[in-house]
């Protein structure tokens, strides 16, 4: 049994250790951090898209070494993932850290001619993980979510994470101690035995600044945040970075939290000013605890940690729900309807359909009749009675099960439209479908069928 497993089972609160790639060094890995035990975690691909490998990187250690690899879904399909887990169960990996990614880097869109990237979901990630079998599986979550749709649809998948077969859950990089009570709250009332760390970080302001100028995607930091930042560092109170850091460490602790991903703290003097930090207040209650943390950020009104809301919480237009409902007769009687599955599967066996006019002059047919509707791309295996007739492939990144954890303000991460899955999240609200979102596993789009008729692969590939 992976280490990871055995402190799970035995309720020991431990620290994953986390390390960059790209810094091109090698460390020396703690198995233990302020008496707790720790294991040491690689990051897939945080500077660049070309970052070493974490399965590469993990090499530089003896195999003795607890390690958890993250693997990023950007830029890869369900066949690079598959050849990743044969590498890492060859390898004695038995820990995984699944995501789908924040955008690459070198993102393409497919206007320019180039092949548009795509995005391996964590959940299709998940689920195949689970079919191989042998790995403690885990996957991330946002809880840092302020704007009722967006957090919804946050839920909504992690719902779907579970029931694919997450054994673990790592929240996103936050400070909003309210939030993580309510994920906690969250796995409660659904009675989900699932064991959930924190991911922490000691925040300096060049860190923070760092990330309000990259718009580092999912991270909340808000103007009051960088404000007491400045004002310590001025005032030569820069270690409280880690007396905030180490709080945090111990408030998870108490809340019930199986362990933390500590990030962004490697060096040797860092990690022993965190460790001296925790020893010293290791002895505190919740509530004191609580207490120094909103005394040492300057809390007064709860709010500081929330960034400003503008006026988010609307219901879906009329035209969204006329189309839904539109759509949803028309996929019943077309699609779904036995008679209809019996037509098309004697029209689609024809040998007829196997020419390549008649093929090309189908997917014309298609694509027309669909894109300026629903935004079709041709992607064959059409999932849109899964989605609420929303399709999947205007997200940027063709996420299909529900949104990353770049969201900013129902923002997609791109920047440049409503994340199509906060759209989701409110109109299956307004039409009692919230289940549809909550627990169908939607299967990653074969390769092969990309650029081939949805229609014909329905009807042939449905049963009567």
């Amino acid at each position: 049994m992976p280490q990871l497993s055995s402190f799970f089972q035995k309720n020991q609160f431990c620290i994953l250790v986390e390390y960059l790639t790209s810094l091109n060094e090698i460390f020396a890995v703690k198995t233990a951090f302020a008496g707790y035990p720790a294991v040491m975690t690689l990051a897939d691909r945080v500077h660049s898209d070309h970052d070493m490998a974490p399965l590469e990187a993990s090499k530089r250690y003896p195999n003795s070494v607890e390690k958890v690899l993250h693997f990023a879904g950007k830029g890869r399909d369900i066949q690079d993932f598959e050849l990743f887990l044969q590498q890492a169960k060859a390898a004695n990996i038995n820990n995984l850290l699944l995501l789908t990614g924040d955008k690459l880097k070198e993102h393409h869109d497919g206007k320019d001619g180039a092949e548009r990237s795509r995005y391996l979901e964590s959940v299709n990630a998940v689920m195949a993980a689970k079919q191989f079998g042998g790995f403690c599986i885990g996957v991330a979550f946002n809880p840092f979510k302020y704007v009722e749709a967006e957090r919804d649809a946050q839920y909504l998948k992690l719902h779907k994470k579970i029931k694919a077969g997450a054994d673990f859950i790592i929240t996103q990089l936050g400070y909003d101690i309210d939030a993580l009570k309510q994920v906690k709250a969250f796995l409660k009332r659904h009675h989900y035995a699932q064991k959930i760390l924190a991911c922490v970080m000691p925040l300096s302001l060049a860190r923070a600044n760092f990330m309000v100028k990259n718009k580092v995607a999912g991270i909340v930091i808000t103007p009051h945040m960088l404000k007491v930042l400045a004002d310590e560092k001025q005032a030569g109170l820069s270690e409280r970075v880690y007396l905030r850091c180490a709080l945090q460490i111990l408030m998870c602790k108490q809340l019930g939290f199986a362990g933390v991903d500590l990030s962004a703290c490697h060096k040797p003097e860092e990690q022993m000013l965190l460790e001296s930090y925790i020893e010293q207040y290791r002895h505190l209650g919740l509530d004191a605890l609580e207490s120094l943390w909103m005394s040492l950020w300057k809390i007064k009104t709860g709010k500081e940690f929330i960034p400003e809301l503008s006026s988010f919480s609307r219901q879906p237009s009329s035209s969204q729900m006329i189309k839904y409902y539109q759509l949803h007769l028309m996929h019943d009687a077309l699609f779904d309807s036995k008679i209809a599955k019996g037509v098309g599967r004697f029209i689609f066996k024809a040998p007829f359909w196997e020419r390549k006019a008649a093929a090309k002059t189908l997917l014309k047919t298609e694509f027309i009749s669909k894109h300026s509707i629903v935004g079709c791309e041709s992607c064959g295996h059409c999932r849109l009675g899964d989605t609420l007739y929303i399709c999947p492939e205007t997200c940027p990144k063709g996420l299909a099960n529900g949104p990353c954890g770049g969201t900013s303000l129902d923002r997609c991460e791109f920047g440049d439209r409503e994340c199509i899955h906060s759209v989701k999240a409110r109109l299956a609200k307004a039409v009692e479908q919230t289940q549809v979102l909550k627990e169908k596993l939607i299967p990653t789009v074969p390769i092969e069928v990309r650029g081939t008729s949805s229609w014909k692969n329905w009807y042939l590939a449905t049963e009567v």
